[in-house]
This record gives C-alpha cells, sequence and structure tokens, in this order.
C-alpha cells in the first residue's frame, strides 16, 4: 500500500486528524485562502522535511500535493509567513495536547513510565542567533571576537531560547510543549510558565514527577513545582551547596542501598541514599539525595590498538520526599533518563527537521512554527513506531522512511478524498 496513504490514514483512525486541522484557526479578516490548506501544508512540509517556507512554496507547485490539501494553485512563501504571523497558538497546543492524551489512553506512554510514574523532562535549547536580525522577544548577549587587525572587540547576537518538555522513555518519546525564555529571563522563569500551562491543558495526573538539569537546583523553582502537585528530581553539581556536603559525609561510611546490573547503559551501578536533608531556607522542607557510582568497560584506542580500559562516574540527585517511598533506582533511571530530550529530541529535530532553522523571524509565527514541528515530529514518530512494519522489523530507517512518504505522494492515487470533508 502506499505509504503517505498509510500515514494519513494511521493519522486520521487514531487522532482524527482531518478534525485536528479544523479546529486550528488564525487572525485574518478576511482570507483568500481558507486555513485548513495552509496548514495542511506546513504539516506535510515538517513530515516531509522541508526546510524554508521558500521549498514549500516550490512543494505547492506539485499537482497531487495540490489535489491532497485541497487548493488549486500554488502557496507562495509570503502567504505562509502571513499566515504563521496570526495562526492560534492556543489552538495549536490544544491539539498537541489531544495527540498526547490519545496516545496515553491507547497505553503508548506505558514504557516510559518507572515504577508506575510518569516523567516530564524539561530543558532548554537555543534555536537560532543572528547578529543581523532583531525583533522585541530577542534576547542578546556580548561576545568577544577578534578582529581583522588581531584586536578583540565586542559584537552583540541576538537569539531565541525555548524550554522543552518531553516524556521519554526506551520505546517511544513524546513532546508536550515549549515556552520562549523573554529578554534577561532566566530558564526558570520560563520552566515555571511552561509547567503552570501543562498544569491546566494536560491536568496534575498526566505525568506524576519533573526531572530538571543543575540549572534548576533553586529552592523557589522546587518549591513553586511542589505546589503545582508534582514531584521533582534535579541533579546535584554544586559541591559548594551544604547539601552536598552534607549528603558525601553521611554517605561516605555507609554501604550501598542498592546494587545493580544496568542492561541498556551497560554499567555496574551502586546507589546510597540519605533522606531527610535540608535544602534552603527558601524551599523549606527535608529531600533526599541519592548517590550513583557507575562502573564499566569502554574501549579505548592506546598506541594504535583497541584496549579495554575501566571507567567510572558519580552521580548525584536531590528528590522530593514523596519519592523517597520508592526504590532509590527509581531516581537512577528517572535521573538518566533526562538525557533523553537532548539525545531523543533536540538532536534529531537539529539534524533531520531543521530546529535551528528560522523560518520568519517574527515571534508568534516562530513559535507557531515550532508547535507544527512538535506537532509533525510526533505523528510520525508515532506512526512509524507504533505502526510501520518496516521500522519494527528494521528494514528501514526514520530518514527512509520520511523519503517514501515524498516519493509515496507522486503515485496516482485520488488524493483529493483526503479531507475531502469539512
Amino acid at each position: 500500500m502506499n505509504e503517505l496513504a498509510q500515514f494519513l490514514a494511521y493519522a486520521t483512525k487514531v487522532f482524527h486528524l482531518g478534525a485536528l486541522l479544523r479546529g486550528v484557526c488564525d487572525r485574518r479578516p478576511y482570507p483568500e485562502i481558507p486555513t485548513r490548506p495552509i496548514l495542511l501544508s506546513l504539516l506535510l512540509g515538517v513530515v516531509l522535511r522541508v526546510d524554508s517556507y521558500h521549498d514549500l512554496a516550490k512543494q505547492t507547485k506539485r499537482r497531487r500535493w495540490r489535489h491532497l490539501v485541497h487548493w488549486h494553485r500554488r502557496i507562495s512563501h509570503d502567504t505562509f509567513e502571513y499566515v504563521a504571523e496570526r495562526l492560534s497558538l492556543e489552538d495549536l497546543r490544544r491539539t498537541l495536547a489531544q495527540v498526547n492524551r490519545q496516545l496515553k489512553a491507547n497505553k503508548a506512554l506505558e514504557s516510559c513510565k518507572i515504577n508506575g510514574l510518569l516523567f516530564v523532562s524539561l530543558d532548554a535549547n537555543e534555536h537560532f542567533a543572528s547578529r543581523s536580525r532583531c525583533c522585541p522577544d530577542c534576547c542578546q548577549r556580548e561576545l568577544q571576537e577578534s578582529g581583522a587587525d588581531g584586536g578583540k572587540q565586542t559584537v552583540t547576537e541576538y537569539y531565541h531560547r525555548y524550554v522543552f518538555a518531553q516524556i521519554n522513555g526506551p520505546k517511544f518519546n513524546t513532546l508536550l510543549d515549549l515556552e520562549p525564555i523573554r529578554p534577561g529571563e532566566e530558564e526558570c522563569g520560563a520552566a515555571l510558565r511552561l509547567l503552570g500551562r501543562l498544569r491546566r491543558v494536560y491536568g496534575v495526573r498526566f505525568f506524576q514527577a519533573v526531572t530538571v538539569d543543575s540549572w534548576y537546583v533553586q529552592g523557589p523553582f522546587l518549591k513553586a513545582v511542589g505546589k503545582l502537585g508534582w514531584e521533582w528530581c534535579v541533579v546535584l553539581k554544586q559541591e559548594r551547596m551544604e547539601v552536598f556536603q552534607e549528603a558525601r559525609s553521611l554517605s561516605r561510611d555507609q554501604k550501598p542501598r542498592a546494587r545493580f546490573h544496568d542492561p541498556e547503559r551497560e554499567r555496574d551501578v551502586q546507589l546510597w541514599v540519605v533522606k531527610d536533608l535540608q535544602f534552603s531556607r527558601a524551599y523549606g522542607q527535608p529531600v533526599q539525595v541519592v548517590h550513583s557510582l557507575e562502573q564499566w568497560t569502554e574501549k579505548q584506542v592506546i598506541g594504535g590498538e583497541k584496549t579495554s580500559v575501566p571507567a567510572t562516574s558519580d552521580w548525584w540527585w536531590v528528590t522530593s520526599t514523596g519519592l523517597a517511598v520508592y526504590p532509590p533506582a527509581l531516581t537512577y533511571h528517572a535521573g538518566h533518563r533526562r538525557w533523553g530530550i537532548e539525545n531523543k529530541a533536540f538532536n534529531e529535530l537539529t539534524q533531520h527537521y531543521h530546529l535551528e532553522h528560522c523560518y520568519h523571524h517574527e515571534p508568534v509565527a516562530m513559535l507557531a512554527q515550532m508547535l507544527i514541528l512538535m506537532l509533525g515530529f510526533l505523528l510520525f514518530n508515532a506512526y512509524a513506531v507504533l505502526h510501520s512494519q518496516q521500522i519494527r522489523l528494521g528494514q528501514a530507517t526514520l530518514k527512509e522512511l520520511a523519503h517514501d512518504l515524498d516519493l509515496a505522494l507522486e503515485e496516482a492515487l485520488p488524493w483529493d478524498q483526503w479531507f475531502a470533508s469539512g
């Protein structure tokens, strides 16, 4: 069967794609082109990995593309920019949430659970940087660089960063939402706005805990996460902090609380636990610290020959007391799985979905395109991981599957029957 037809049938049957697209509006007063053909083109552009609005405009010249989106003429890149500035961000976020809720209802997130808990990873990623373009929402920084005469000069660089929320697991990963970091704002401020919206849109029970890196080791932030109704797990790196020094001192003479072999990361693990520590006055509640000593063998080239060399690493995590009732291995897995947002989201989106390319430098348009990017990425991954026989049997890579979808559009099928109503 035609690969693109299979993808559309899957997205329609499982997620009611046509209804989802009809639920997204824009603020154009007298639109010449309906919202749906533009939005569907933007979504297809993500799935087929089109890298700019200019290239997307060229795609709309294809006869069967026009049949599929139900618009008889080419759509210009100016139109994509104009509409992107006016798309409803609330509608796009609600659409993304509906897809994620359906995935959870279909048990697709079961493999992401650790001891029955779903952890959301938060992390920030830079979208793009420029020295010549600036919008009202650009952050800026001063950089030192060498001039033509060898002397140092200061230049201003403008950039955009977003905090992403992701649930990740060994089999499947999903992005929930993102929030831009405002000029002069710390990452924690944007993360709290993101968490507040996740609570409103998804509800407090969609996931149970939040895991973040050492940037978020701040009492007010962690206290706010607790007030929102979630447990938390944070990487502890600041050796100057009293809680770190106390945990290290108290665990020094203890026997490990747990020992096991982690087959996924191929290492032997020992865990120590110190409970009822005081974190800070701003937090005002006791916390738990888990220390992990990990040992493994890695291959190194020494003197032109491959040699097995023993390696070790130490990790420290501080968690809310609600996680203290679970085995310490939960903290170990949750702490390390946080890296999934780097490896399975940022890297994948950057390498194959042009995450760091600015399609149109305008705040609303940028955020709308990022949400459409997340939606297309999620639909494609759900189809590939949960449905595609080629991927399950190892007969194709995700890149090859995306290429097959593009080629499939050239087949002479009744594409105008898709999305014909509404």
